[in-house]
């Protein structure tokens, strides 16, 4: 049964200033999830001031960082008690499927929220190497009120990205969902709030980007907007946050290079390169979406990969059987449909796929779909599809693999598939790409940080590394000199 979802705002449960609601919608089935209420620049000023007024006053950011790490801990411990109940809210919203949410997507939240708990208490400045007259320190704070617009291809686990390091660093927050899948965060927040985080501390306004994203990007009580999703909407992203000069984070798109040598373990690296591209309906902004394989090897992997592709089973995220789910809404299918119609334009070979699955009733089901014949210069090649759409590429040697694979605007992710040791790390050397992933693709680890070069963004969240974006320096000066200053000798 359809549910009733309104906005979180200062520890409350209340209905958008305008009255107006959507309805956010299953992708296996084209029902409705829930009716949410819909936030805009009202909605959002009443969050940030919610956030400011518990960033400045309230107990979140004077408390003792250890305290504030047993709480997230706590609300760790309260997801991995509703982590089903999570995993099957994430699959009905979002289209991933429940094998994908259960395994890979809550496990791998909860993992971020309990390493950053664990942070809480380690963030901490310099003492520097000042002569003996004077005491020089740095102390890193919050930076304080944080904005972050969210996607829809991983909501919780891209929420808690942005989430967990905020408040561990003693921020507050202000969540802005994507419209297509806001009631797995809003579910989240329940959890938040039963175990005890102060009223104001986290703040989920959702709603449409051009009003409630554009409103918390450029809102001037905002100190930082942290952002993930296409590179496009991250421009805007920062011309609105330019308005105040606030720092700006983004994870942005992808057109990422897979690369298989000769020398590569075949059948690892057919399944790597099917995880890389099917994995979430290709809706991954690090997806193995350029697949580059050696001449020599070119017919024997793509009798693999073909048949493996064809074998793969499209049906309900719910379905513990189904192996790729639906695209998360019928825009999204019209997208890659005008991709698909591109890459035969332009003199692409079509392998497979290329159409919507027959018979799935009101979902928005695609087919695992391989082009080959594909060359750089082509639409599907240079563009971000987000979709479960591979380009297959030849290449001759090392040099012409990294030429191919270099030959994009984009840098998040990149994939070598070798078993000589000295090759993979000479790739990954000359490779422009935030991540290099060297015999696996499209794997994720807390400690880790992720993020991209180039135009898919910049700055990095997981590791130890995101907690500089929560975070500002501040320098102390200790004069410890008797007669003290006296520059002009009066």
């Amino acid at each position: 049964m359809s549910k009733d979802y309104k906005l979180f705002i200062d520890g409350q449960w209340v209905r958008a200033g305008s009255g107006k609601t959507f309805e956010s919608i299953n992708p296996s089935t084209g029902e409705s999830n829930g009716s949410i209420s819909e936030g805009d620049k009202e909605d959002i000023d009443r969050a940030v001031k919610a956030a400011r007024k518990a960033f400045e006053s309230g107990p979140w950011r004077d408390m003792a960082p250890s305290d504030r790490g047993r709480l997230l801990n706590r609300a760790a411990q309260k997801m991995w008690e509703n982590a089903d109940f999570l995993a099957e809210v994430e699959s009905s919203d979002s289209g991933l499927l429940i094998n994908e949410t259960k395994n890979i997507a809550i496990p791998g939240t909860i993992d971020v929220l309990e390493f950053y708990a664990g942070l809480a208490n380690k963030v901490q400045g310099d003492t520097l190497a000042s002569p003996g007259n004077r005491l020089n320190y740095t102390l890193k704070e919050p930076i304080g009120v944080i904005g972050a617009i969210v996607p829809w291809n991983f909501p919780l686990m891209l929420t808690m990205w942005k989430l967990a390091p905020a408040l561990a660093a003693g921020n507050t927050i202000v969540i802005k969902p994507a419209e297509q899948t806001p009631i797995s965060i809003l579910e989240l927040v329940k959890l938040f709030q039963e175990v005890g985080i102060p009223d104001g501390v986290i703040n989920v306004v959702p709603g449409f980007g051009q009003k409630a994203g554009n409103a918390l990007a450029s809102h001037p009580g905002v100190d930082k907007i942290a952002f993930t999703g296409s590179t496009k909407t991250g421009r805007l992203i920062m011309q609105s946050a330019a308005q105040n000069l606030k720092p700006v984070s983004l994870e942005l798109g992808g057109k990422s290079p897979n690369i298989v040598f000769e020398d590569a373990n075949l059948e690892s690296a057919v399944n790597g390169a099917m995880f890389g591209i099917y994995f979430a309906q290709g809706q991954v902004c690090a997806a193995g979406s350029r697949l580059f394989v050696q001449d020599a090897i070119y017919d024997k992997f793509m009798d693999l990969f073909l048949k493996k592709v064809q074998s793969l089973r499209v049906g309900s995220s719910l379905d513990s059987t189904t192996q790729m789910g639906p695209q998360v809404s019928e825009q999204q299918l019209k997208t890659i449909e005008r991709y698909v119609a591109a890459g035969l334009d332009e003199g692409a070979s079509l392998l497979t796929g290329g159409k919507r699955k027959e018979g799935a009733g009101n979902g928005y089901f695609y087919t695992p779909t391989i082009f080959e014949d594909v060359t750089n210069q082509m639409t599907i090649a240079r563009e971000e599809i987000f979709g479960p759409v591979v380009s297959v590429i030849r290449f001759r040697d090392e040099e012409d693999a990294l030429a191919k694979a270099n030959d994009t605007i984009y840098g998040l992710a990149s994939g070598v598939w070798t078993n000589d040791i000295k090759r993979g790390h000479r790739m990954a050397r000359h490779l422009k790409a935030g991540t290099v992933y060297i015999n696996t693709y499209s794997m994720l680890d807390s400690a880790a940080p992720f993020g991209g070069t180039k135009q898919s963004g910049f700055g990095r969240e997981l590791g130890i590394q995101a907690m500089d974006m929560y975070t500002q320096t501040k320098h102390v000066w200790v004069d410890l000199s008797e007669q003290g200053l006296n520059w002009y000798g009066l």
